[in-house]
């Protein structure tokens, strides 16, 4: 089997580099949750900006996105919120590091759900209380929400990250789909 030349011309740094963004996202995550837990209490709202549709509070989320599952018993949430999404981090690190035809854009969209996933898990292994959830957005009414589920640093890495790797896949899709029909019709031709 031939080696396709993007194989042969990825380096260790087009693999390493845009790790460097998941560090980043955790010590940012981390930092911005240290000061909210610090300089507001619990439960309460600490600032608002533009008159009411961004307000920084701090709350603590046991379960996942929409606090879903912070009704379980402890030992369940920590089973499906804890060791799951640490074998899904882990899953997506060896797919990243042996995957050599993610694109640059694929690999920084990775990057930054690793990030996401390791700052909320060391939430939610290090604070009983649970993930602690600090931005909250006006959205009036949108989907029935007055305000959007409050979120964090975290949760916005790995949403992006998602949304963009996905538009990234299908855009790499409809291209190999436009090579191949042109290929075809190529080879059409030479018949």
């Amino acid at each position: 089997m031939e080696k396709s030349k993007k194989t042969e011309s990825l380096y260790p740094k087009e693999i390493f580099i845009p790790l460097i963004l998941s560090v980043a996202i955790v010590i940012l995550d981390q930092i911005t949750k240290i000061l909210v837990v610090k300089s507001i209490p619990a439960w309460s709202v600490g600032w608002e900006f533009f008159n009411g549709f961004l307000r920084i509070i701090h709350v603590y989320n046991p379960g996942a996105a929409f606090s879903l599952g912070s009704d379980m018993p402890a030992l369940l949430r920590a089973l499906v919120f804890g060791i799951i999404p640490l074998a899904v981090i882990v899953i997506i690190l060896t797919v990243y590091f042996k995957n050599r035809d993610f694109t640059t854009l694929q690999r920084w969209c990775l990057a930054a759900i690793i990030g996401g996933g390791t700052g909320n898990l060391i939430d939610r292994f290090f604070r009983p209380e649970g993930v602690v959830d600090f931005i909250d957005v006006a959205v009036y009414g949108f989907l029935g929400f007055e305000r959007w589920p409050t979120f964090n640093i975290a949760d916005s890495a790995i949403v992006v990250g998602i949304i963009v790797l996905v538009i990234s896949f299908i855009i790499t899709f409809m291209d190999d789909l436009k090579k191949r029909k042109k290929n075809g019709e190529k080879e059409a031709e030479n018949e």
